[in-house]
């Protein structure tokens, strides 16, 4: 039983030190100001071998947006859609498909 409440208070301790140490780095990164976030680009550069990974994967690449072909429902880049009519298709012969296809009294 010992055993069990001597676990948990290694656990809390640890989760405070933990807290504690990220608080501290925050802080310190917060007084330096820019300098201190290219250092701290620096040292997880030098953390990752040192091939610059860290610094490229810090400038977050947007994604494409995405559209939903009105015809079969997938979805595909917008740069590669094909709009007719204000619709969005994934293909062009999705879009002369759905034009071709009958609307109104004629669909009956």
């Amino acid at each position: 039983m010992r055993q069990i409440f001597l676990l948990i208070l290694l656990f809390i301790v640890g989760q405070w030190l933990v807290k504690a140490l990220r608080r501290h780095d925050a802080h310190t990164a917060q007084r330096t100001g820019a300098d201190g976030a290219r250092g701290a680009a620096d040292q997880a550069d030098y953390r990752n071998g040192g091939n610059g990974a860290a610094r490229q994967s810090a400038t977050p690449q947007l994604a494409e947006p995405m559209i939903r072909c009105v015809e079969c429902g997938v979805h595909a880049p917008k740069s590669d859609s094909v709009v007719v009519a204000g619709e969005a298709f994934c293909s062009a012969a999705h879009a002369q498909r759905h034009g071709a296809r009958p609307t109104g009294r004629d669909a009956r």
